[in-house]
């Protein structure tokens, strides 16, 4: 796969240099440190072979039995606006009360 890097316009860059100035924990590598740098592969060549011979786990929250499904919907503002005010978590709440109502109507056709 090819990817196309996409450089950031002068005005990008000065803000991202102006980011870097405003952090103290972050800084610009040198030259002479880029120049040192190697690949991982020539660094850590057991570990780069177990990731691609798929043999590390993955790191993070292992994957749920009953996965939620991503989906694109349009909700009334009304709607959106009443569950956004309860604070965080309303995206929850909302699967919850849809949840309820298909317990209480099930597949009953209309």
């Amino acid at each position: 796969m090819i990817r196309k890097l996409h450089m950031p316009s002068p005005e990008e860059d000065a803000e991202i240099r102006r980011g870097i100035e405003a952090d103290d924990e972050a800084r610009e590598l040198t030259d002479e440190e880029i120049a040192r740098m190697r690949p991982a592969a020539e660094i850590l060549p057991e570990v780069v072979a177990a990731y691609q011979a798929g043999k590390l786990k993955m790191r993070g929250r292992p994957p749920k039995a009953k996965r939620k499904i991503q989906v694109s919907i349009r909700y009334s503002p009304e709607v959106i606006q009443h569950f956004r005010a309860t604070g965080p978590g309303w995206q929850t709440r909302m699967d919850e009360v849809l949840k309820a109502w298909v317990a209480k109507h099930g597949n009953k056709p209309e």
